[in-house]
């Protein structure tokens, strides 16, 4: 795992370095090297996170807890990973419309996703008080 940080680091700074020395002669092509960065760096995460979903996916199944609520964690986690590298990538253009678009866009996925927590919580509170 320490090595991996190792490698996710050097990967960020040789993108650095690479954006903005293109970003002198063509900006165009600055985006695209952030975005293959992204790509990169998204791709490794998942590499590692599959391992660590199968762990907590023994443990919830051990533990016969309702995988409604953890699933729709992990799904809110991922919508905000994506939500604020995109919306970066976009500030990074001179794009702040468009990055408050993609803003909103999580922000009501995550919403939708909840919805099923924030039901099954109104109706355990409403159970409770009669």
């Amino acid at each position: 795992m320490v090595n991996d940080c190792f490698s996710v680091a050097a990967i960020c700074l040789c993108a650095v370095v690479l954006a903005l020395l293109l970003k002198r002669h063509c900006a165009e092509q600055s985006l695209f090297v952030s975005l293959a960065a992204c790509i990169m760096l998204l791709s490794l995460f998942a590499v590692n996170a599959s391992e660590i979903l199968n762990e907590l996916h023994i443990l919830l199944e051990e533990s016969q807890i309702d995988t409604q609520y953890i699933s729709a964690a992990f799904k809110a986690a991922a919508i905000c990973i994506l939500t604020q590298i995109t919306a970066d990538l976009c500030r990074d253009s001179g794009e702040s419309a468009i990055a408050s678009a993609a803003e909103l866009w999580g922000r009501g996925s995550i919403t939708l996703i909840a919805m099923p927590i924030i039901t099954s919580l109104i109706s355990t509170v409403k159970e409770y008080l009669l």
